[in-house]
């Protein structure tokens, strides 16, 4: 896909801007769509936003560094969704804050700033922003409990919910990101199985009770 030429596709993810202008597919504004694949940097700590990410197949990986190399993975973009550190470093003109990366081949169309200023004039949009940050920092604040106060069964129901339905994730990639081993990590799991939170698959888990991760998390 090399370029967005109605409005069919776009605003199906993402109905707010069916009311924005200019609009995708509006005669004289070309939103070019570009695929990239899966380990691709899309954008890095400190450096300027170059524009604002609508994902229309894929999924970006949104996470932190620290000084001694390791990552922190804060959340997640699919199709539909929008970035939050991407709309935050935007508002306020500063530098990006945490870098993305595609998990999968995506299909991707970059808002430029002063385009994505224009779309914050329009309530639709500007409240589905809005409401995004809400979203995101209530996921947020979830992650931060866990990494410094949860124990590692409530760590690791928060790292799944933070993942979507289906998540293709192995046990050990799950145990690097929490810091332990993957014995530990699949003992757990299966705990989650038996009460039937999740069921459990070669490389893959599927949330079949959200309700009760949250709840675990929340304990």
């Amino acid at each position: 896909m090399t370029s967005l030429d109605s409005l069919t596709l776009v605003t199906d993810l993402y109905p707010s801007l069916a009311h924005v202008e200019p609009a995708p597919g509006m005669p004289g504004f070309d939103l070019p769509a570009f695929e990239v694949p899966a380990q691709t940097v899309l954008f890095t700590e400190n450096t300027a936003c170059q524009g604002f990410p609508l994902v229309l197949s894929g999924e970006i990986k949104v996470s932190r560094n620290s000084d001694d190399g390791r990552s922190l993975e804060l959340y997640r973009v699919v199709p539909g969704q929008l970035c939050l550190v991407s709309s935050a470093c935007l508002f306020r003109a500063q530098p990006l804050s945490a870098f993305g990366i595609t998990t999968k081949p995506s299909t991707l169309a970059l808002i430029k700033p002063a385009v994505f200023s224009r779309w914050l004039e329009t309530p639709e949009f500007r409240n589905e922003v809005l409401g995004l940050f809400a979203e995101r920092m209530a996921d947020l604040t979830l992650l931060i409990d866990a990494v410094a106060f949860q124990s590692l069964d409530r760590r690791l129901a928060a790292a799944l919910l933070g993942k979507g339905q289906r998540l293709l994730v192995t046990h050990q990639a799950l145990a690097d990101e929490l810091g332990t081993v993957r014995e530990i990590v699949t003992r757990l799991l299966r705990r989650f199985e038996r009460e039937g939170w999740v069921i459990l698959g070669r490389e893959k888990i599927q949330i079949v009770n959200g309700a009760a991760l949250r709840a675990l998390v929340s304990n």
